[in-house]
């Protein structure tokens, strides 16, 4: 194989095979490059493919992988290349009889899983206002993240009330999810750990399979995901992991930076490698990324450095307030646009979601197109949930969250009164709701209209899992719109809702009848051909497994999906998105707003240095996503949450070098001007309201006196005070700089201005003679 294009630290790693390898890889430093080369190698050295799994944790990264791999080498079939999900998934779909699952299992998102924790927060009559869900589904989340089942988790929160009442809402869950045949994505992992625990065979089984692993991104894997690697490698120690702790911004959600700098620890006979030539950013990016990164303390000491040339300087700029920011970002898209960059090119990456309302209204204002990322997923839309969830009733009926998303749905006449006691019968029963609708007596006692129209409906998924062998997907979608009356009660609305509604689900059916031709002859055949070999192997070990539809793997493909999967990079829209979807994306020119502490780095970093570490591997992150230019911009002030707060700069601009940096921090300007900010460039002479003499936030810093005390003003009286009283909004005046203007507001120590010759701006009182003009 030729490796010529690799350099020397790339080329050792791709000619590592046997035993443990750490692979610390910088931003833009090659790292897909490497690790496909090196699969290939190992493939062109003798290694059998199917011996061979490459773990990450997106499908789009895995595909990737894959296809890169395949590009290589010709003999790539049984490779396992993956998500931690999806691996665990194939796992538990051939043995999850082990763990007392049946087959046909169902998969529960995060919206399903809601769905489910409200029904049981409900029957226990919880208050969602006291416990929130989303506060219940984080603990519970994280008690399986540390493998404590409910009794566990009560075991050794014993003392705490409200884990008490966390607990009842866990051990419901635990038995409505095995009684419905469910798992959500968090059982996943944890169940793929406790099947190699359950069943030493089976362990040994995948141990012997995959002599050669490898992991993606090993600094965001949490404590499940490293039991499970270290479970399958500890026999063969040739386990090859790839990463960044300087990138590591996911400890909020579980990752666990100890995984990567204490490898070394888990593998005393480790082989280190440094990837930090960076091909992704110019130099002056890279220059100011190391000089933030390099005031963390838990980190592997390293440099990211380029052959490219310096580039443009990193643009700051400090705006009045966040509609001015948002104005002058759309400014710069829209130069930045006519000089010849395509839309698609640039990004504005924020920290708060919220920040992106005042990008969306400029410019939607400014004819800017936009896509905001992990926005509402197609998939997550109420008619593709809808007949989603028909889809997993054929598959498994008792999936009691599906049951009940549909089973009035359209309408059916089943009244609140007919359905708790349907529940109430199956739940004493410990049976599924659809199991209790097949029971006579049940049918029996409902009203009449109600129990003819849940005849059919239960006939209908009889009927349609009684067909699935002889169904295409497109027929049995084609069956489901139209016998269980979805389609007619549209059609029926006729309003412009009700046909936007159905233009999706016309659209899902191409989504339907594009997997099954690819089932046919496509990528999809040849991964179902793979299965089958899997199955094959598995049944020659003794290990027997049955046949999954081609529901099931369709089923299961729409559910492994992520936002970054759905992101259409045709599309020439500027891309708006938070600073953690960013993460493994690269774009020309990047825009991140709100450098203001508060903002960013967050309000609860500061009670942390932990916390404040990771904040800053998050701005590391941000800066090299760019590859020409970045730009840095921030607030006077914000208004967030309905609440306008006076801000500081962000700790993060002080510790950037300053040679990299065209505009002044509101501190260089004080330093430069004897205390006083002066002109703040584009939008004129800004008043700093920040640390060193208090904010509004109360967070920024102590209170420093009087407003104006730090500006050198309090003891110095050799300039004469104007007190600019007796002016109301509305009123015109002038300016002895920038002339005649309207006063929007007076706020007690800052007039609001706007002038005719330079736009808005805030002047602090007592400092010119602002005239009234009749």
């Amino acid at each position: 194989m030729d490796l010529s294009n690799l350099n020397s630290e790339q080329q050792k790693a791709v000619k590592h095979i046997d035993g443990p390898l750490l692979i610390l890889a910088g931003a833009g430093s090659g790292k897909t490059t490497t690790m496909t080369h090196r699969i290939a190698y190992m493939i062109e050295q003798g290694v059998n493919p199917a011996q061979i799994m490459a773990v990450t944790f997106t499908n789009k990264a895995a595909g990737e992988m894959r296809d890169r791999v395949e590009s290589l080498v010709p003999r790539t079939r049984g490779m396992w290349i993956m998500t931690f999900h999806a691996m665990c998934l194939r796992m538990l779909r051939y043995q999850c009889e082990v763990l007392g699952y049946k087959t046909g299992f169902t998969v529960y998102d995060e919206t399903d899983r809601k769905s489910l924790v409200k029904r049981i927060m409900k029957a226990l009559e919880i208050n969602e206002k006291t416990y929130p869900v989303s506060y219940v589904i984080s603990v519970i989340s994280n008690a399986k993240e540390r493998e404590q089942n409910s009794e566990k988790y009560i075991a050794e929160n014993s003392g705490d009330f409200r884990a008490n009442t966390v607990y009842q809402v866990y051990r419901e869950y635990e038995k409505e999810m095995m009684r419905n045949n469910a798992m959500d994505f968090d059982d996943l992992i944890l169940n793929g750990v406790r099947l190699l625990e359950a069943d030493p065979e089976i362990l040994a089984y995948y141990r012997n399979r995959f002599q050669y692993i490898m992991v993606d991104e090993y600094q965001d894997t949490n404590y499940l995901q490293y039991k499970l690697i270290h479970l399958l490698s500890k026999t063969n120690r040739n386990l090859c992991v790839v990463g960044d702790d300087d990138q590591c911004i996911y400890q909020w959600r579980g990752a666990d930076i100890r995984n990567i700098l204490d490898f070394e620890k888990d593998f005393p006979e480790v082989t280190t490698i440094k990837l930090e030539q960076n091909y992704r950013s110019d130099g002056n990016i890279l220059n100011l990324a190391n000089s933030v990164i390099c005031n963390n303390k838990g980190r592997k000491e390293k440099a990211l450095w380029t052959e490219k040339k310096d580039g443009a300087k990193i643009t700051y700029r400090r705006l009045p307030d966040e509609k001015q920011e948002a104005w002058y970002i759309g400014s710069e898209i829209d130069r930045l646009h006519e000089a010849g960059y395509p839309y698609s090119d640039m990004a504005v990456l924020y920290r708060k979601n919220a920040q992106s309302r005042a990008f969306e209204e400029k410019f939607s204002f400014r004819g800017i197109p936009y896509r905001v990322l992990a926005g509402l997923r197609f998939y997550d839309r109420k008619e593709i949930k809808d007949v989603m969830a028909y889809m997993h009733l054929v598959e498994n009926p008792d999936d009691d969250v599906a049951m009940l998303r549909v089973i009035n749905e359209p309408k059916r006449g089943v009244g609140a009164k007919t359905l708790s006691g349907i529940q109430a019968y199956a739940s004493g029963y410990r049976i599924s709701i659809y199991r209790a609708l097949c029971e006579a007596q049940v049918m029996a006692s409902l009203p009449k209209k109600a129990g003819k129209a849940l005849q059919e409906f239960v006939q209908m998924i009889q009927d349609l899992r009684g067909e699935l062998d002889n169904l295409t997907l497109v027929d049995l979608y084609d069956n489901i719109l139209n016998r269980s009356g979805y389609l007619g009660a549209l059609e029926a609305a006729d309003t412009v809702e009700a046909d936007g509604r159905i233009e999706n689900i016309m659209e899902f059916k191409s989504v339907v009848a594009e997997f099954e031709k690819s089932l046919e002859n496509g990528d999809e055949a040849a991964h179902q051909e793979e299965l089958r070999e899997e199955r094959e192997a598995l049944a020659k070990a003794g290990f027997p497994v049955d046949e999954p539809t081609p529901l099931a793997a369709f089923l299961e493909r729409i559910t492994l999906m992520s936002d970054i999967d759905n992101r259409d990079e045709s599309e020439d829209a500027v891309v708006l998105m938070t600073l953690h979807s960013a993460k493994g994306l690269e774009f020309p020119i990047v825009f991140i707003p709100g450098m203001e502490n508060g903002i960013f780095p967050g309000t609860a970093s500061f009670d942390e240095e932990g916390r404040l570490e990771e904040e800053r591997r998050l701005c590391y992150v941000g800066i090299t996503r760019a590859k020409k230019k970045l730009y840095l911009t921030g607030a006077e002030t914000r208004m967030l949450y309905g609440r306008t707060d006076y801000t500081s700069e962000s700790m993060f601009l002080d510790e950037m070098d300053k040679q990299y940096i065209d505009g002044e921090t509101v501190k260089e300007r004080q330093a430069k001007q004897g205390g006083i900010a002066g002109d703040g460039g584009l939008f004129g002479d800004y008043f700093y309201k920040g640390r060193s003499h208090g904010t509004e936030d109360g967070y920024s810093g102590p209170d420093g006196g009087k407003p104006f005390d730090s500006l050198g003003y309090a003891k110095k009286q050799t300039r004469k005070k104007f007190s600019n009283e007796g002016l109301e909004a509305g009123d015109k005046v002038r300016h002895p700089k920038f002339g005649e203007g309207m006063l929007i507001e007076d706020s007690g120590k800052i007039l609001t201005i706007a002038f005719d010759s330079v736009g808005i701006k805030k002047i602090g009182k007592g400092f010119v003679n602002i005239e009234k003009v009749d």
